[in-house]
């Protein structure tokens, strides 16, 4: 796994075959277009920097990546270098930076950002692509490339090149080392092209599904799974991810749920609304449809000092690095999942549930002085009648890793009696487990074919009686 890692919840749903025929639609001015005189140059890096581009490297990463190399290049007489570095170097985790202008400049002529790259080694760079500013990074593009050890040009189409008619994030990166190790890679010739050859976009929402969600009054629902695939002038499919602000949401009853520029649907009353998306006048794959049922009941808020608790997921406490609030575990896992924020509370919610994960492996956590795991779960609608639920919680061991050998779990059964639906209940119980110092995931399971298929959880944390 790359040591990139951020706090997240992955929103996973089953990616669907589904595909748009190619659309031609006539495309009127945007409103965002500036008649102003913006530097409209392509160019980011040939033989040397385009003018007022800064290099910000993350915070965390290794400030020394990126050189200028005047030795390995593809063309002309200077390429840009990235080191990535080892696991456990001192100077940093991972290689990271945004490429940044001042003045932002005009991209709208453009249909892709266009490089030649190779590594020391065949190697997958993680995030790669542009728009990300340090700002609002309202028409950030993200996608991965397969590097191999001779020069190939890379294409990175833009969602809808319209949009960027000021921006100031030219070019990012992050990548981590592979299998453990570090290593160099090479970029030449970057810039923003009109190749005249991209096609056939197909824009996604919720990865294409049509999801149907049950939800309250109050409540904030991202929309996830955004993507678009294009065809490029060498036949192959690229997908990137786009930000929100590319796409054009839609409500079908708007007095039910709106939808922000950023992509975030706030419910406003019970019904039914369904929510759509298009970029550049192609309609995504997928939607979701909210059925609302009134408000809300939030779970309780924690009253445990800060210094007995070690938390993982609580609006009520300083939370630790989590990998993961749903690895998505191929093939079997069918859980989807989302974050809901009411009031600016937020809480997960899992659905289509059989099993989930947590993971909090970078660092692990050291539960130690810590007694007991505290969990509130709220099941709406009903309880299944064969209601079986297991949680249970792993220590990885003296190598901080999943397997190898010493990994130790603790297993907890409850069954149904413990719930009553619509209401928030507290989940308590012993940690009793020989070596607590390097707990890695907590894991939530439907077990002897219990039925249960969609739950929230709350306020889940490690805490010393």
């Amino acid at each position: 796994m790359k040591n990139r890692k951020f706090i997240y919840l992955k929103n996973s749903f089953i990616l669907g075959l589904l595909f748009l025929a190619t659309i031609s639609c006539e495309r009127e001015i945007s409103d965002e277009a500036a008649f102003a005189t913006l530097p409209s140059t392509g160019e980011i890096f040939v033989d040397g920097f385009t003018g007022g581009l800064d290099y910000f490297p993350f915070e965390g990463s290794y400030f020394g990546a990126f050189t200028v190399d005047k030795e390995t290049k593809y063309n002309g007489s200077a390429a840009m270098r990235f080191d990535v570095p080892n696991v456990g170097d001192p100077s940093g985790a991972y290689a990271g930076a945004i490429f940044r202008t001042v003045t932002g400049h005009d991209l709208s002529g453009y249909d892709a950002l266009t490089f030649w790259a190779k590594g020391t080694q065949a190697g997958t760079i993680n995030e790669i692509g542009f728009g990300q500013d340090f700002g609002e990074n309202e028409f950030l593009v993200t996608t991965d490339l397969q590097l191999t050890t001779n020069w190939r040009k890379y294409v990175i189409p833009i969602p809808d090149a319209y949009k960027l008619t000021a921006e100031r994030g030219l070019f990012w990166y992050a990548e981590g080392p592979e299998n453990g190790k570090g290593y160099t890679f090479w970029i030449d010739d970057l810039k923003f092209e009109k190749l005249g050859n991209i096609a056939q976009p197909r824009p996604t929402i919720f990865n294409g599904d049509n999801v149907v969600l049950n939800t309250f009054t109050g409540v904030m629902v991202p929309i996830t799974g955004l993507g678009q695939t294009f065809n490029l002038g060498s036949g192959i499919d690229k997908k990137v991810v786009p930000a929100p602000g590319y796409f054009k949401f839609k409500s079908s009853d708007t007095s039910v749920a709106t939808v922000s520029e950023n992509g975030f649907i706030s419910i406003l009353s019970e019904g039914t609304a369904v929510i759509t998306a298009s970029i550049g006048g192609v309609a995504a794959t997928g939607s979701i449809t909210v059925k609302v049922s009134g408000n809300f009941q939030l779970a309780p808020i924690p009253t445990r000092a800060p210094s007995d608790v070690t938390s993982i997921y609580s609006d009520s406490y300083t939370n630790v690095p989590v990998d993961f609030f749903n690895g998505y575990w191929e093939p079997y896992q069918t859980t989807q999942s989302a974050e809901f924020v009411i009031g600016g509370n937020r809480m997960l919610n899992y659905t289509n549930f059989n099993f989930v994960g947590n993971q909090f492996a970078n660092p692990t956590v050291d539960a130690s002085q810590k007694s007991n795991m505290h969990v509130n779960m709220y099941i709406p609608n009903s309880v299944p009648a064969n209601m079986d639920f297991l949680i249970t919680v792993v220590d990885f061991g003296a190598d901080k890793a999943q397997g190898g050998g010493d990994d130790t779990r603790e297993q907890i059964f409850f069954d149904k009696a413990k719930w009553v639906p619509n209401t928030w209940i507290t989940l308590e119980f012993p940690i009793t487990l020989a070596n607590k110092n390097n707990i890695g995931q907590i894991i939530y399971e439907n077990i002897n074919f219990s039925s249960l298929d969609n739950f929230y959880l709350d306020n889940i944390y490690f805490y010393r009686q």
